[in-house]
């Protein structure tokens, strides 16, 4: 557990909370040498102490979030002697179940209070102990917490009589995913198992919306659940973004060139970035975050190699979800042990809340995905008493020419990092977006259902899931196509009775480990041009025949998309400005992009660009006054036709796909659409803003990759598509963008 900050307190007399605290709790901190409670700490003692309510807490990274839930929750537990109820602690992370058992472990040894982690990391014996005596903190994923559902259905009841809480750690990063749908259903399936209410508790360090937070919390009741919300410390933030223009590798490498060097064939510009991070971050720890696996592995290869050259052991190691355990615990070791200088060059898996010490700073390479990740990246910075938390942005833009799209005129990256900044010192942040049907994870857990209960009848299906659970979204139509589907495809059999069991096909589904996780690893789609592979690449945004993309440096034309084979087949395209390939980045927010607005229309200086950032923005500024893009909507660039919507990628993408139904090639740039205009584009956007929510969800049927969860194969067809725009559109924001539009092309 964490030492507190210091400060002064009379003990049982100065903190009522700290008086609630069973004795050997209060033992335990006087030991640890803490001084205080913290805010968090202090107000969730109160609220959590009786087990009687739902709360979320809500902190910052390294307030004592894990303490503040734990220090009441294990005092409740010790109102019996010995220990008999039970805590169930939900993760998102097998690394973070490991990290907090040695935390947790640390205090429970002392209280006799047994804290056992479940997954499959964790031997069967250890699992065994807890099913023979359910007793103190079982750490858990969602993944372990199905299988226990799935193959211990009926001792269920017994094995939670004594629960007392639910905790979810890291709860943003449930909102809104088909794990937290799957999180959601089973713990409903817990308060039937009870036959009671168990209480839940959320805790989190990034949360846009504290309602939507509590509705995920407990569907339905949200208004019932008290917020536990410490303010802003008030730490002292450095920011830096520098710019960068892209420059091409220092030799182009062909099969006849012997043992080229890393240096050599990459961006010349990406060994710049590499070169700086290398001289300000040597000698001390940070967390570098580029914004893909495959960037991940190029810049921890040439920081290592830079140290390599100048004779220094390695202080830069590679994390991310698919290196093997043994080499991301390597490098969390390194950043822990405080004996040398060690940095981490990581995707998100490190932005949650394993413990790997103080890091001197963060550093961003391109356009954070989100505020809300940014914020969450930056908690590990600065928090020594009295230091800084210190960020570094590295925005790459490509050299402006002749035939530049508007992207590269707007220096989009380097734009939407001043704008994300802006909103992060504003305190602002991407509320969760929890809207969506997900049947995908409804499948799943009408399996796992039947599954645990030896079978069920289609109306105790309907109430566990959808009048009780979490999938409100899915009507009775909706729901009774979806099981007829599994029928047709023999994951479900009907009795002569009503009572639905697994068909052939489910038993075998079922029975795998890999039913489990409600997700699907990111597919990667192969890019072919005729007999030629050219890569693949995960796929996440609408694909059709006829759409324009860039890969591998070339412009190509989507000829089909085969959604079983998961083959894009492409032809060279020499016309027009095609837009870039999307490999699964995050979507930006409508407000991002509102302030990207903001950003280009202010003449006011950025203090926290560099020299180059400065004259990028300022070349943004420029273009975005010649195309008086302040007042207009609509103009004209490179051939064709620029909506300037400054909306959001839901928005944009939806905008795209109903104008591609219409027969216009469009393409979302962000801040803009692009269209080449075949007819009347006014006519066509005052169509889309009259479009009836049926046919709005029927220009879905040109997108060749609706396939994007992992149980969407066993849908029918009209129910992918409206999945796919619940979860990825904004069909209605679109039609409102759409009737804007048509006026501004008078």
């Amino acid at each position: 557990m964490s030492s507190q900050a210091s400060g002064s307190t009379e003990g049982s007399s100065g903190s009522r909370s700290f008086d609630l605290l069973d004795e050997r709790i209060r033992r335990w901190i006087w030991r640890e040498g803490w001084t205080e409670l913290r805010d968090a700490q202090e107000r969730a003692v109160p609220a959590l102490i009786d087990a009687d309510r739902d709360v979320i807490i809500a902190a910052a990274t390294a307030a004592g979030k894990t303490e503040a839930a734990f220090l009441p929750i294990l005092s409740n537990l010790l109102r019996d002697d010995p220990c008999s109820g039970s805590v169930l602690y939900v993760s998102p992370l097998k690394a973070l179940i490991n990290d907090q058992w040695s935390r947790l472990d640390n205090l429970c040894e002392a209280l006799e209070i047994p804290v056992t982690g479940w997954h499959g990391d964790v031997s069967s014996g250890r699992k065994q102990r807890f099913i023979r005596k359910p007793t103190g903190v079982l750490l858990i994923t969602p993944e372990s917490l199905e299988a226990m559902f799935v193959t211990r259905g009926a001792s269920l009841p017994s094995t939670f009589a004594a629960l007392r809480y639910v905790v979810v750690d890291e709860l943003h990063a449930f909102i809104g995913s088909e794990r937290g749908m799957q999180l959601q259903s089973l713990m409903q399936r817990i308060d039937h198992v009870c036959g009671r209410t168990v209480p839940r508790v959320g805790l989190s360090a990034t949360l846009g919306d504290m309602r939507l937070a509590a509705e995920f919390l407990r569907p339905r009741a949200a208004q019932n659940v008290q917020i536990v919300e410490s303010g802003n410390t008030g730490q002292e933030l450095k920011i830096l973004i520098k710019g960068y223009v892209e420059k091409p590798p220092r030799i182009q490498f062909e099969p006849g060139i012997e043992n080229p060097g890393l240096e050599d064939v990459v961006p010349a510009s990406t060994v710049e970035v590499a070169n700086h991070m290398y001289k300000v971050l040597r000698g001390s720890n940070n967390l570098i975050f580029p914004n893909s696996r495959r960037q991940v592995e190029l810049y921890a290869d040439l920081l290592r190699r830079a140290c390599e050259r100048d004779g220094y052991p390695n202080e830069f190691w590679p994390h991310h979800g698919s290196l093997s355990k043994e080499l991301r615990e390597q490098t969390e070791q390194a950043l822990k042990a405080g004996d040398r200088p060690a940095s981490a060059v990581c995707t998100s898996t490190l932005e949650l809340g394993i413990d790997i010490g103080a890091v001197k700073s963060v550093v961003q390479v391109g356009a954070p995905p989100s505020v809300a990740s940014l914020r969450q990246r930056l908690g590990r910075s600065g928090r020594r008493k009295g230091e800084a938390a210190i960020l570094r942005c590295y925005g790459v833009e490509a050299e402006l020419h002749s035939g530049s799209d508007v992207s590269d005129r707007l220096r989009e990256t380097l734009v939407q990092s001043v704008a994300m900044v802006n909103l992060l010192l504003r305190g602002w942040f991407e509320p969760p977006r929890a809207r969506g049907m997900h049947p995908s994870t409804l499948v799943q857990q009408i399996l796992s259902i039947i599954a645990e209960r030896g079978g069920a009848q289609a109306g105790e299906l309907w109430d566990t899931l959808v009048t009780q659970g979490p999938f409100g979204a899915i009507d009775k139509p909706t729901f009774a196509a979806i099981l007829r589907s599994l029928g047709a495809k023999d994951l479900l059999v009907q009795e002569a009775g009503g009572l639905l069991l697994h068909g052939v096909a489910g038993e075998r589904l079922v029975n795998h480990y890999e039913f489990y996780a409600s997700f699907s690893s990111d597919d990667e789609f192969r890019i072919v041009a005729g007999a030629r592979v050219l890569g693949s690449v995960p796929v996440s945004r609408p694909l059709a025949p006829g759409q324009g993309l860039v890969f591998g440096g070339q412009r190509w034309r989507v000829q089909d998309v085969d959604a079983v084979k998961k083959t894009v087949y492409v032809t060279p395209d020499s016309g027009g400005v095609p837009p870039v390939f999307d490999g699964g980045g995050s979507l930006v927010h409508d407000e991002v992009r509102r302030e990207m607005f903001n950003v280009l229309k202010d003449g006011a200086p950025v203090v926290f660009l560099d020299s180059t950032g400065r004259e990028m923005l300022e070349e943004a500024r420029r273009f975005f006054a010649s195309n008086e893009l302040a007042t207009r909507a609509v103009f004209t660039h490179g051939g064709g036709t620029v909506l300037a919507t400054w909306s959001g990628d839901w928005i944009n993408d939806a905008l795209v796909v109903l104008l591609r139904a219409e027969g216009l090639d469009a393409w979302n740039q962000g801040p803009t659409v692009s269209v080449r205009v075949a007819g009347s584009l006014k006519d066509a956007l005052q169509r889309i803003a009259a479009l009836t929510p049926a046919q709005t969800t029927d220009a879905l049927r040109t997108i060749g990759n609706l396939d994007n969860e992992k149980w969407d194969w066993t849908l029918p067809d009209d129910v992918k598509r409206s999945a796919y725009a619940s979860l990825r559109l904004d069909m209605a924001g679109a039609q409102a963008l759409a009737r804007r539009l048509a006026t501004a092309c008078d």
